[in-house]
């Protein structure tokens, strides 16, 4: 199974055909948007593979950060603090962490990292929200959700578990690990703090048990 057939009906929709002209009259006024390649997780992550799905919201608006891959930046980048706060808990939870920002690895190994909105400008934060990336974003995830492979979904911070519905309405038994956002303003703060939540060692086992391992460091 791939993603195709869902890209391809949003890029036939309405949604679609005004996100691409939104963007190409941004990118003629101009604007420089991020990341270079958007689609870069469905890209790195087939849909028959995924077994976890962690959402992020709005790519990294700073140069040379945004990557295609919710929480990543390239190798040798500074690491923002969001994921300064998810190897803290891995190592917490599990021991140890990736020794690099760049999370290509988990993409490969089947770890969907999927921001809700793919595309941003420089510098300004959400300017692409709610222009027409959502509807594919939401079909992507759905897609996930009905196909009956086990899988784990990641909800960190309340725009994450505002998609749970989409999840659970495909009712496959796949699970829901719902936390608090791991960004400093809210990782340590009720009512499920990010630090603390054990979702890594979670999933982990929940995976095995049903044959389907995923590798968290190399």
């Amino acid at each position: 199974m791939t993603w195709q057939p869902v890209v391809d009906a949003w890029r036939a929709s309405c949604e679609g055909q005004a996100l691409e002209a939104f963007l190409a009259d941004r990118r003629a006024a101009g604007a420089t948007i991020y990341p270079p390649e958007p689609f870069r997780a469905l890209e790195l992550t087939p849909l028959d593979e995924v077994r976890i799905v962690i959402l992020g919201q709005d790519p990294y608006h700073g140069p040379g950060q945004a990557e295609g891959l919710a929480f990543s930046v390239p190798a040798g980048q500074k690491t923002p603090p969001s994921l300064r706060n998810i190897f803290k808990e891995m190592i917490r939870d599990l021991g140890s962490a990736p020794a690099t920002t760049h999370l290509g690895d988990w993409a490969r190994g089947g770890i969907l990292l999927l921001n809700t909105c793919l595309t941003v400008e420089d510098g300004r934060p959400a300017s692409h929200a709610k222009k027409g990336w959502e509807a594919l974003t939401d079909a992507l995830i759905e897609s996930c959700a009905r196909d009956a492979a086990p899988k784990v979904f990641m909800l960190w911070g309340a725009h994450a578990q505002a998609k749970a519905p989409l999840i659970e309405s495909a009712d496959t038994g796949h699970l829901i690990l719902r936390a608090n956002h791991p960004s400093p303003l809210s990782a340590s703060r009720p009512p499920v703090p990010f630090l603390g939540c054990g979702h890594f060692s979670a999933a982990s086992r929940w995976l095995a048990e049903r044959d389907r391992p995923v590798q968290w460091v190399a």
